[in-house]
C-alpha cells in the first residue's frame, strides 16, 4: 500500500435495517429513492433543474441550470428570480397558516408558539423596521444574538428585504465579532441585551459595543432585543430597541425579488487564527438543497416536530433550523440554553413537552449526555420521536448504540450525517426507510452527490476498503460560490489541489467493502505513525468504546522516530482519574486501544480531564489541543470556550 493511503484501523460490522413499521410508512420508500438515483445518474443536472421547478416558488421562472463557463466559481438557475423568505412562510399561508411554525422555550422556562400566519406578520414588521432605518437590498447585516424565535425572525427579515446577512455566534468574543463586521463591511447590527445560557446571562450588547469600539465603522444602526431586561448602555444616536422599531411597522412586506444567485447570507469559518473566512451561499440554489435533504432524510411528514439544537450561528442551525424545515412546511423547535440546565433531563423534558417527532443534534450532545447516566431519559417520555440525527462530526460506534438503544429505544433510524458550511446541506446521510446503517458510517452519497475518495495525485481510488481525500466530483445548487472578497481564497483552499477538476472536503475518508463512506476526519487530523497513515476519530471511536471512558480526542505531536506520536485527552464517567489510578487505567486504554485496532494505535500520551475544551456549540478545539500537546505557547483566540480553566489542567497544572 501507498505511504499515502490512509489506512482504515477501526472495523465496524453491525447492520440496522430500517425498522419494518418506520419503512411502511417512509416518504421515500426503495422504489421512489432508486428513481431519484437513476434520475441524477442519467444527467445530473437536469436532475436539479427538476428538483428546482418542483420545490421552489419562482417568481420568475430560469431557463439556465446550470452556468460552468466560470467554473470552478459554479451558478446554477441564473436568470430566475425569488425571495427565499416567501419561500419559508407566504407560500404557506393558505395551506397552513394557522400550524405553528416555532415552538420556542427558554432557558427559564418561558415558552412562546408562532404560527405560520404569525411568523409572517412579525418577520414583515422587522423587515418594515430595517428598511426605515436604511437597510436596503444588498446591505450585509450582522445578528448577534441568542437563540431565540427573534433570531430567526431577523435572518427571514434580511431575506426579505434581500440584505445579506451573517450571523455570528452568540458565544463569540468582542474581537471575532468585529473581525466579521470589518470583513463583511456590515451597515447594520442585530443583537439583544443579552442571551440566557448555564442560568447565567451572556453580555451580548457589552460585546457588541466593544467590538463597535474597535471596528472601522461601516456599522451605522444597531438594533437591540430586550431579553433579559437588565441594564445595558444604548447610544441614542446609534442604537434602536427591537421593540420601538417594529412600533406602528405593517405586518405585511413584499418581497424584494431576487436573481437566484444574489447572496443570501455569509458564514464565517471559526477557529482560525488568520483573517476570517466567510462563506458566501446564493439564495435559490441554497434553499434547493436544504428543502431536498430535509425531505429525503428527515422523511419530513404534516405534523412533525423537528428540534435540530444548533444554534443559528452556526450552517447546521440555517439550513435545519431557519430555512430547510420551514421552506417544507414543518414545526421546528428552537431552545435558548444549556442542554445541562437545570440538570441532565433537560433535551428530554423538551422532546417530551414539545412532542419531538425528529431530533438531530451533535455527538458532542449525546456523550456528554450519555455520561450523565441513563436514568435522566428514563424520566421523559420519548416515544413521540420517530427519528433521530446526528451531525457536526462523525459519530463513534459506542454513542451511536447509546442513541440507538436509550434514545431511539431500537425503533427510530438514525440519520448520521456529513456535510460542511461549504456544502450547505447534507451530502451523505442514510435514507430512513430504505438505507440500513452502521453505527459511525455516514452510509452513501445522496441523490445528485456525486461524493469520491481520491489519492495523493488526485487518482480516484475504485477499490472498496481504501481511503483518502474525499472530493465531491460534480458541482452542485448549495455549494458555496465563494470566499467574500477573496475569490483567490475560494479556489486555492476548495480546487486547487486537484487543479481545480474536484471540490476539496478537506476531509479524509474510507469507502468499505459494501459501498459505506466512514469520515475519518480532517486531513490535517491524520496521523502519520511509523509510515501508517490513520485518522483520528478511529482511536477516539476505540478509547470511547471502553465503560470507563465518556470522551476521547485524539491529537498527534512531533516524534523523532515514528513521526508522530499520539496524544489522547480523555474525559472518564465519574471522577477523574489521578494518582495510581490513573496510571493504571493508561496502563488499561492502551492495551484496550492495541486489542480494539492494533498496537501501532497505542496512544504514547493519555492526559485526564473533567471535560474536553469545547466551544458552546459543542465543537472539541482540537486545534488547541495540537497546541497543548506540542508543550506551544497558546496564541489562538479561547474566548469561545465553554470552560476556559480546563486548558491549566490539560496542559498539567491543576
Amino acid at each position: 500500500m501507498s505511504n499515502q493511503d490512509i489506512e482504515s484501523i477501526l472495523k465496524e460490522n453491525r447492520l440496522f435495517a430500517p425498522p419494518s413499521a418506520f419503512a411502511e410508512q417512509a416518504c421515500y420508500p426503495t422504489d421512489k429513492l432508486e428513481a431519484l438515483y437513476a434520475e441524477a445518474a442519467e444527467d445530473n443536472e437536469a436532475f436539479w433543474v427538476a428538483r428546482a421547478r418542483e420545490e421552489l416558488d419562482w417568481h420568475t421562472p430560469f431557463t439556465v441550470g446550470l452556468d460552468a463557463t466560470d467554473a470552478p466559481n459554479y451558478r446554477w438557475f441564473t436568470d430566475g428570480r425569488l425571495n427565499v423568505s416567501y419561500n419559508c412562510i407566504d407560500r404557506h399561508l393558505d395551506s397552513r397558516g394557522d400550524q405553528i411554525a416555532i415552538r420556542f422555550e427558554g432557558e427559564q422556562g418561558d415558552t412562546r408558539n408562532l404560527s405560520y400566519r404569525q411568523l409572517h406578520a412579525e418577520v414583515c414588521q422587522f423587515a418594515n423596521a430595517l428598511k426605515a432605518l436604511g437597510a436596503r437590498k444588498g446591505d450585509r447585516i450582522i445578528v448577534y444574538m441568542p437563540m431565540v424565535a427573534e433570531a430567526v425572525i431577523a435572518m427571514q427579515a434580511c431575506a426579505r428585504i434581500g440584505a445579506v446577512h451573517s450571523v455570528v455566534f452568540g458565544g463569540f468574543s468582542a474581537a471575532s465579532l468585529r473581525d466579521r463586521i470589518d470583513d463583511a463591511q456590515a451597515r447594520f447590527l442585530i443583537t439583544a441585551d443579552g442571551g440566557r445560557r448555564g442560568g447565567g446571562i451572556v453580555e451580548l450588547k457589552q460585546a457588541a459595543d466593544d467590538a463597535l469600539a474597535q471596528s472601522g465603522g461601516s456599522v451605522e444602526r444597531v438594533v437591540v432585543l430586550q431579553r433579559t431586561a437588565h441594564d445595558v448602555a444604548m447610544d441614542p444616536a446609534r442604537d434602536i430597541w427591537w421593540h420601538d422599531a417594529v412600533t406602528g411597522q405593517p405586518e405585511d412586506c413584499t418581497p424584494e425579488w431576487v436573481e437566484a444567485e444574489h447572496p443570501l447570507f455569509l458564514l464565517y469559518t471559526s477557529g482560525s487564527t488568520g483573517k476570517p473566512k466567510g462563506i458566501q451561499h446564493a439564495s435559490a440554489g441554497y434553499l434547493l438543497n436544504g428543502i431536498c435533504t430535509n425531505r429525503w432524510v428527515f422523511d419530513l411528514k404534516d405534523g412533525d416536530v423537528f428540534w435540530c439544537t444548533a444554534d443559528v450561528g452556526w450552517i447546521t442551525g440555517h439550513s435545519y433550523v431557519t430555512y430547510g424545515p420551514l421552506a417544507a412546511g414543518s414545526t421546528i423547535v428552537v431552545y435558548e440554553g444549556a442542554p445541562t440546565v437545570p440538570d441532565a433531563g433537560r433535551f428530554w423534558r423538551i422532546c417530551e413537552e414539545h412532542k419531538v417527532s425528529i431530533f438531530y443534534t451533535a455527538p458532542t450532545a449525546i456523550r456528554a449526555l450519555m455520561k450523565q447516566g441513563d436514568e435522566w431519559p428514563a424520566q421523559s417520555d420519548l416515544s413521540a420521536i420517530r427519528l433521530l440525527g446526528s451531525v457536526g462530526e462523525p459519530i463513534n460506534p459506542e454513542a451511536w448504540m447509546w442513541y440507538h438503544t436509550v434514545i431511539g429505544q431500537e425503533r427510530c433510524p438514525i440519520v448520521d450525517t456529513w456535510w460542511q458550511t461549504e456544502t450547505g446541506a447534507i451530502m451523505m446521510s442514510p435514507v430512513p426507510g430504505v438505507t440500513a446503517t452502521k453505527p459511525g458510517s455516514c452510509t452513501k452519497p445522496l441523490p445528485g452527490i456525486a461524493a469520491a475518495i481520491v489519492d495523493e495525485e488526485g487518482q480516484l481510488i475504485e477499490d472498496r476498503d481504501a481511503g483518502g481525500y474525499l472530493v465531491v466530483t460534480k458541482p452542485w445548487p448549495s455549494m458555496l460560490r465563494t470566499v467574500w472578497g477573496d475569490n483567490e481564497r475560494y479556489i486555492d483552499t476548495y480546487w486547487a489541489k486537484f487543479d481545480n477538476r474536484y471540490y476539496v472536503a478537506g476531509d479524509s475518508a474510507h469507502r468499505d467493502a459494501d459501498g459505506y463512506f466512514w469520515i475519518m476526519g480532517r486531513i490535517d487530523d491524520v496521523l502519520n505513525v511509523s509510515g501508517h497513515r490513520m485518522g483520528t476519530m478511529e482511536v477516539e471511536s476505540a478509547l470511547v468504546a471502553h465503560p470507563r471512558v465518556a470522551e476521547a480526542a485524539v491529537v498527534g505531536r512531533p516524534h523523532e522516530t515514528k513521526g508522530e506520536s499520539i496524544c489522547a485527552y480523555v474525559t472518564c464517567k465519574g471522577e477523574r482519574p489521578i494518582g495510581d489510578e490513573a496510571e493504571a487505567l493508561t496502563r488499561e486504554l492502551r492495551d484496550w486501544v492495541a486489542q480494539e485496532i492494533g498496537a501501532i494505535a497505542k496512544p504514547d500520551d493519555i492526559r485526564f480531564a473533567d471535560n474536553l475544551p469545547k466551544t458552546r456549540s459543542g465543537k472539541i478545539m482540537r486545534r488547541l489541543l495540537r497546541t497543548i500537546a506540542k508543550g506551544e505557547e497558546i496564541t489562538q483566540d479561547i474566548s469561545t470556550l465553554e470552560n476556559p480553566a480546563i486548558v491549566a489542567q490539560l496542559q498539567g497544572h491543576s
